[in-house]
């Protein structure tokens, strides 16, 4: 199968995985186990650790991008692949959290409560604009079109490294308010 035909194929599964993740993703924030009768205890210690793995997640990030530019493509590579795994992780880990336990509201009041819903929402609304993007990046790399791996990963890079680093920030937001 030509590169061309390969490509055209999997841009079917991630325009088709963009779509489904962010509905399966609002779908599930939506459902709580135990208010469906199920006797599930609440996963409250997830919070600090899907937190933590943004926090992992923007340091392989610019750990990858350092390695690409000292032409270390393996270990780029690698880091790269390593942070959509942890990308998977946290989404999973946050599903699960929002499944078993009641939603935290965020008690901060004046100007740093419009601060949290600004960096909330931009990064809820980053996150599912990313997901074709770091699809579509890895995708390039992998039918090694380095050429346009490298001009979308230009807009991926800095999408995918603020939504790491804003989980973490509203994470920090949010912590003194769970109960």
């Amino acid at each position: 199968m030509s590169n061309l035909a390969q490509e055209k194929k999997y841009k079917k599964i991630i325009t088709a995985l963009s779509i489904i993740i962010p509905l399966a993703v609002a779908a599930l924030f939506g459902v709580n186990l135990r208010e469906l009768g199920f006797d599930v205890k609440p996963l409250t210690f997830l919070p600090p650790i899907y937190a933590t793995t943004n926090g992992l997640t923007a340091i392989l990030l610019i750990a990858a991008v350092i390695a690409i530019k000292k032409g270390n493509r393996k270990l780029h590579e690698q880091l790269n692949t390593t942070a959509i795994v942890f990308s998977l992780a946290f989404l999973l880990m946050y599903i699960a959290y929002h499944m078993t336990s009641d939603s935290t509201k965020f008690g901060g009041e004046g100007v740093i409560k419009y601060v949290y819903y600004f960096i909330l929402i931009s990064h809820i609304v980053l996150s599912v604009i990313v997901i074709p993007f770091v699809l579509l990046t890895y995708m390039k790399a992998k039918l090694t079109d380095f050429e346009g791996h490298k001009k979308i990963a230009k807009k991926t890079f800095p999408i995918w490294l603020y939504v790491a680093v804003t989980g973490v920030v509203v994470y920090i937001m949010i912590a003194p308010y769970y109960t």
